[in-house]
């Protein structure tokens, strides 16, 4: 079978070096809104990186021109996490949650400390309520979500949700990881078990937030990383995290019944999802009653993007839908219409990170 699939970034296109770290969201009216990190001079995770942005108004077919969302100078602006209001008084409305840095505080002086506050890891805000046309200036949350003895941090990356169902219906919920200051002598902070994961939550579309579960335990077994979230029939939340520890696999997973102010357990190993340590997305379709999980199937490489579906909300899964063979790394998933999925994930015939190409994948073959 042929499958619809385009490209709305290609490395060395638009100013841009690389580009990296996908997030895509369906509007109110139907337009796709494709974020990424455009990396100015190379594929490095540090440097000179702004928020960037296509749009569709075809189903993902084809792509409008780059704009630049935010541009924190020489700085990093990336790990977009975009959420479009369903409910409520500005519905229509694009929250974007993002992270932001200075160009010269590398993820290891972060991790180990010996980043200022001012150059660290901090978190901000834009919106748009014209389907990513135009957007507000940043506007920073930081001192919100971020608590004191936290060093790294990431939002998601990958689209955030809204709470649909249930008691916390219209609740933004952004899931997002951070390092917390070592505690054992002789540690610098960079070690894996300071690793922990965490949710952003707003009760008023994206106005006030708070920090709601935290899973921080420096035990070397589970190290939460980036994180994703999707929402299960009722409003149960169920999240999934990139972990790099010595648990079976290299995911763990867990469930919310209150909206991701708590897990119902601690973060678990998910040994089911075979993958490299990289991140994943998940998305839940509705109807049919079926969960989705996309990462590269590899599990010593980054490659082989593969779709997973789970028909118990999450507890066992199956291949659903294999994309290629080739280097793959990042990925997003959005339900386009009753009938299609979309995927937005990088990849490339020699390097996982030539592209960011978006493929239409039919409802019926996933479910």
């Amino acid at each position: 079978m042929a499958y619809e699939t385009s490209q709305p970034f290609r490395a060395g296109t638009g100013g841009y070096a690389s580009f990296r770290i996908p997030a895509v969201v369906v509007t109110e009216t139907g337009t796709l809104l494709a974020f990424a990190e455009g990396r100015v001079t190379s594929a490095s995770d540090t440097g000179d990186i702004d928020l960037v942005l296509k749009r569709s108004t075809d189903g993902g077919r084809t792509w409008g021109p780059l704009s630049v969302v935010d541009n924190n100078g020489t700085g990093t602006a990336g790990n977009p996490a975009p959420v479009v209001l369903h409910t409520g008084p500005h519905r229509g409305r694009v929250v974007l949650v993002h992270v932001r840095n200075a160009g010269s505080a590398t993820e290891r002086a972060i991790l180990r400390g010996e980043v200022s506050a001012a150059d660290g890891r901090r978190v901000w805000l834009q919106c748009s309520d014209d389907d990513g046309l135009t957007w507000s200036a940043p506007r920073e949350i930081t001192a919100q979500v971020k608590r004191s003895n936290w060093r790294w941090y990431a939002t998601t990356p990958g689209h955030a949700l809204q709470i649909r169902e249930g008691a916390h219906a219209g609740r933004l919920v952004v899931p997002a990881n951070h390092s917390i200051a070592p505690t054992e002598p002789g540690d610098t902070g960079e070690e894996g078990r300071y690793n922990g994961g965490h949710v952003l939550l707003s009760d008023d579309s994206g106005e006030t937030w708070r920090i709601g579960y935290t899973d921080s335990n420096p035990n070397g077994y589970i190290n939460a990383n980036e994180t994703t979230a999707a929402e299960l029939p009722g409003g149960r939340l169920y999240f999934n995290s990139r972990n790099d520890s010595d648990a079976p696999g290299t995911r763990a997973d867990g469930y919310s019944a209150d909206g991701g102010d708590h897990l119902e357990k601690p973060l678990r190993a998910q040994a089911g999802l075979a993958a490299p340590v990289v991140e994943g997305s998940v998305l839940h379709l509705g109807t049919p009653d079926v969960l989705l999980f996309s990462a590269p199937a590899d599990r010593e490489s980054r490659a082989l993007m593969t779709v997973r579906a789970s028909r118990d909300q999450g507890l066992t899964w199956y291949d659903a839908h294999t994309v290629s063979g080739l280097p793959a790394a990042y990925s997003d998933l959005v339900r386009i219409d009753p009938d299609t999925v979309g995927l937005l994930y990088e990849t490339g015939d020699f390097s996982a990170y030539s592209t960011i190409t978006f493929r239409r994948i039919p409802v019926e073959e996933l479910a």
